[in-house]
């Protein structure tokens, strides 16, 4: 089945759009992939929303909300239409869509994860077939509604020696161990991009450290750092989630643009290893996706703390940019299936679980 996944993060780019063929098991093939970036306004907006969201003990329809969740909706509507005049596949050909939405809160621990997007409008306007609200079901039971990309992982990494892990450097940075053809343990390892882009957004007014440069020039503050790792999310056992806004830059505000940005870069790589050290088994290989792999400064400072060497998963012909938009094409295919999308060990569900809602289109 052609199908079309949607992601976008917590970092508030923009969108991910992939169109991949899979059958929702071992086959997968990608096809096409777009990244749309979000304007400074459409940025400004959902960081006020997402500002908005944390404060509120549960998910309400607030006007700011409602509106912020229209934005998404529209603007993953435009993408779906891009990728497909980029792909020169038409609408109809297309099996189903898999919309994330945006989180913007994420609270398991109170039972609930709240991301903005209307499956419904989506599918009326794209004439496809959607599958949205992937994490809902797997936190009413009791999971961590992520990461939920590890069954994709598994299907990717299933002619790869193992073991290996699979490191998602987004705004939070998600750990996957691949053994024996399956994903046997994931969970967030803590802050990856999020905490660095939003330094140097306030210090520079750039969306992010472009090549690590600012880092790079930097010296970490070892107090500054010990202090932030002194976390009890750090030594919790897995599995184990977080919201984007569960930490924040204010330890390292008093130093130099040069060296706030390296200890934070440090921090993210003294997470990683971290998490790394809490798997079952150690890992043969490091393979690397996300935006953070665009990083060399944190590659290194990963690869000193780690003792492994980061591989960008591109070298292995996998889609470095368009991992988790693909994942959650292969998870709608899935879940329209029938089959699970979230395990024991990757949420910390009871049992393996499928996930997400259908929307049919309207007739026209």
């Amino acid at each position: 089945m052609l199908a079309i996944g949607l992601m976008s993060g917590t970092s508030l780019d923009g969108i991910d759009a992939a169109l991949i063929e899979t059958d929702g098991r071992r086959s997968v093939r990608s096809i096409a992939f777009r990244g749309e970036p979000y304007s400074d306004a459409a940025r400004a907006q959902l960081s006020e929303a997402t500002a908005l969201a944390l404060t509120y003990p549960r998910p309400r329809a607030s006007p700011e909300l409602v509106a912020a969740g229209a934005l998404i909706t529209r603007t993953h509507a435009l993408a779906v239409q891009k990728l497909l005049r980029d792909a020169g596949v038409a609408a109809s050909d297309v099996g189903v869509i898999g919309f994330h939405g945006q989180t913007v809160a994420h609270r398991p621990d109170r039972r609930w994860t709240w991301q903005i997007g209307d499956g419904q409008v989506l599918a009326d306007v794209t004439r496809i077939r959607t599958v949205a609200d992937f994490r809902s079901a797997d936190v009413a039971a009791g999971g961590q509604g992520a990461p939920l990309i590890p069954i994709y992982h598994a299907a990717l990494a299933a002619g790869v020696a193992s073991p290996i892990a699979i490191l998602n450097l987004g705004g939070v940075a998600n750990v996957t161990l691949v053994d024996a053809g399956e994903a046997v343990a994931a969970f967030d390892t803590g802050p990856a991009n999020g905490l660095i882009d939003s330094w140097v957004e306030q210090e520079s007014g750039a969306r992010f450290d472009a090549g690590g440069a600012l880092a790079a020039a930097g010296r970490v503050d070892e107090a500054v750092l010990t202090a932030m790792l002194d976390h009890p999310f750090f030594a919790a056992p897995y599995p184990k989630s977080l919201d984007r806004n569960d930490f924040t830059i204010q330890p390292a505000r008093g130093l130099s643009a040069a060296d706030g940005a390296a200890t934070l870069t440090a921090f993210t790589a003294a997470s990683v290893a971290e998490g790394l050290a809490l798997l079952p088994c150690a890992p043969q290989r490091l393979l690397v996706a996300g935006g953070g792999r665009h990083n060399p400064t944190l590659l290194a400072m990963i690869a000193v703390r780690t003792g492994l060497t980061p591989e960008p998963v591109d070298a292995l012909g996998w889609h470095g940019d368009g991992l988790e938009a693909e994942g959650f094409a292969y998870m709608a295919v899935r879940t329209l299936e029938g089959l699970p999308i979230s395990f024991p060990g990757t949420t910390g569900v009871p049992r393996a679980m499928p996930g997400g809602t259908v929307f049919v289109p309207h007739a026209s």
